[in-house]
């Protein structure tokens, strides 16, 4: 799935640079279930005490995983959530999503739920198409 982007964000970024505001509202609109997803997680990591806060529902739909999957694998969609919410984004399976304090990134906690091990641990044969 693309982003829908507007004439005018198409113009700002014909003529030179485009607001991270009007980045993040047109993945919004074209996202909406990656951005809800990761606006959610957010609030529960800050809600609580917790290091980490992560999905581990899969999407209701192939449309929606589509959209996780687009917003995560874009470094510039990624990047752009991920300074929009303050968080470190971080991505297992077709859905697994966690968001990390960004002081936690590289820490004991976000490197053992990036590492080779826990990649491996998180497979299931339900999720090899996905």
């Amino acid at each position: 799935m693309s982003l829908d982007v507007s004439p005018h964000l198409l113009s700002a970024a014909e003529t030179g640079e485009v607001r991270e505001e009007d980045f993040v509202a047109t993945v919004r609109a074209s996202l909406p279930y990656a951005y809800d997803l990761v606006a959610t997680l957010t609030a529960e990591l800050r809600a609580g005490t917790a290091e980490f806060a992560d999905n581990q529902t899969p999407p209701p739909s192939e449309r929606e995983r589509g959209q996780l999957l687009r917003a995560l694998s874009s470094d510039a969609i990624r990047g752009s959530l991920e300074r929009h919410f303050d968080v470190a984004l971080a991505f297992q399976n077709c859905h697994r999503v966690a968001v990390f304090r960004p002081e936690s990134r590289g820490g004991a906690t976000h490197t053992r739920f990036t590492s080779l091990r826990s990649q491996i641990l998180n497979q299931s044969p339900e999720f090899r198409d996905c």
